[in-house]
């Protein structure tokens, strides 16, 4: 009786309310729910963390790790030097680069002469295969790859010994045909990088955790880390028909998902470093990623308009006029948000920035609230200071380029 009182009560104050209360109220207690999905996601990734023993050296299969990298990003040779300290029995590092003459090239040739016992190769990927500049590097990498697992990551991720270990232990049965990692960003000292980096650790992961929990598993990957075999790469169709993709990864997790498999998070998180992005570059950024998303999780993404629950609490509590309420239900927004922000930031992925930056959350959640209005406005991305048009999820260019004569994928591997 008292369950049917209070259902009773709460309906009479619902439709008690004007309708300029009623409107944003609904996005409101929606999003008071995802937050509540959040918690559960937390719960179920750190039931599942220890499902599946550490394999032994002797099961431990090689793999071979291919790293596109464009340029000199941010401690670009202690991300890489990373991969080389790995505790795992034997792995080999394919770097790809367009040109022998990028500004990475040296960093390579300082590994090898670091790491003499490591097998280190540089492939310069001469052919441009399509509007992903990354898909068409790991197209050109692969054939320099010996091993059966593959572990494709961005060129400015970094890092833990035991990387590898837990990416394989992901391989715990045959139904998983991929394993992605969670990442955190490390900000430089511009406002518009530490908003990245907050957008990162507090909406990005948080909403990896909710999805993953609601879809009964995860659909989609993360280019920080993708971990599969050969035989599911080539199961789905390669790569050959992502190179015009903006979302590469997510694409080539859905079609992993899509042909039966499982597609698992590591319980390790990495790293990337971000670099002082001005509020233009920021903006710029957040919105390729933005429409990328939009284009490729349609529904999914016009549904995430719910997830800013700090705006849609405080357009409520402005129209209600400050009513006690409303500022009730502000504030229970307010802890929910830096509750679950903190929970994932500093429990999952071990960032210790949101200690500092915790306080900008509230604009940092007006900022992309903006940005998902925005992303519905058009469809052009800027990538590497280059303009594309954004159509089915594949990049085209701003302006049609005369046709190229079709060439052999070929490559190089520059030897010490």
């Amino acid at each position: 009786m008292l369950f049917i009182k209070n259902t009773f009560s709460f309906m009479f104050f619902f439709l008690s309310r004007h309708w300029y209360e009623i409107v944003p109220l609904v996005p409101t207690l929606a999003g008071v729910a995802y937050q509540l999905l959040i918690f559960a996601g937390v719960w179920q990734f750190f039931r599942l963390r220890g499902d599946g023993k550490t394999p032994s050296s002797s099961t431990m299969p090689p793999v071979s790790i291919l790293k596109p990298i464009k340029g000199y990003d941010p401690g670009a040779y202690e991300s890489f030097r990373s991969h080389c300290l790995q505790d795992y029995p034997e792995y080999e590092i394919v770097f790809g680069l367009s040109h022998s003459e990028d500004a990475a090239a040296p960093l390579i040739e300082r590994l090898r002469r670091e790491f003499p016992e490591r097998r280190i190769e540089l492939v310069v990927c001469s052919q441009n295969l399509g509007m992903n500049p990354k898909t068409s590097k790991v197209l050109q990498m692969i054939p320099a790859a010996r091993y059966d697992y593959l572990v494709i990551n961005d060129g400015d991720i970094r890092v833990e010994r035991d990387y590898l270990s837990h990416l394989m232990r992901g391989f715990r049965s045959k139904q998983i045909g991929m394993v992605t990692c969670l990442y955190s960003a490390s900000a430089a000292n511009s406002i518009g990088s530490r908003l990245e980096a907050l957008s990162i650790s507090t909406d990005f992961a948080p909403g990896v955790l909710a999805a993953r929990t609601l879809e009964r598993g995860l659909h989609f990957g993360f280019g920080a880390t993708i971990a599969l075999p050969r035989a599911v790469l080539e199961k789905i169709g390669g790569l050959e028909s992502l190179v015009d993709y903006l979302a590469e990864d997510y694409v080539l997790g859905a079609r992993v998902a899509q042909a039966g498999f499982r597609v698992e998070v590591s319980d390790q998180s990495v790293e990337t470093f971000l670099p002082a992005y001005t509020w233009t570059e920021f903006f710029q950024h957040q919105l390729r990623l933005a429409r990328g998303i939009r284009d490729s999780r349609p529904w999914g993404y016009f549904g995430s308009g719910i997830t800013y629950l700090i705006p849609w609490a405080m357009i409520t509590a402005a129209l209600a006029g400050g009513a006690k309420w409303s500022l009730l239900l502000l504030a229970a927004a307010l802890v929910l948000r830096f509750t679950s922000a903190i929970t994932v930031a500093a429990g999952v992925l071990h960032d210790r920035q949101i200690w500092r930056d915790f306080w900008l959350l509230p604009l940092r959640d007006w900022v992309a609230a903006t940005i998902w209005l925005a992303s519905f406005t058009g469809h052009s991305v800027t990538w590497r200071n280059t303009e594309y048009v954004l159509k089915d999820g594949k990049l085209l260019p701003k302006t049609p380029a005369a046709p190229e004569s079709q060439h052999p994928i070929s490559c190089s591997s520059p030897k010490q």
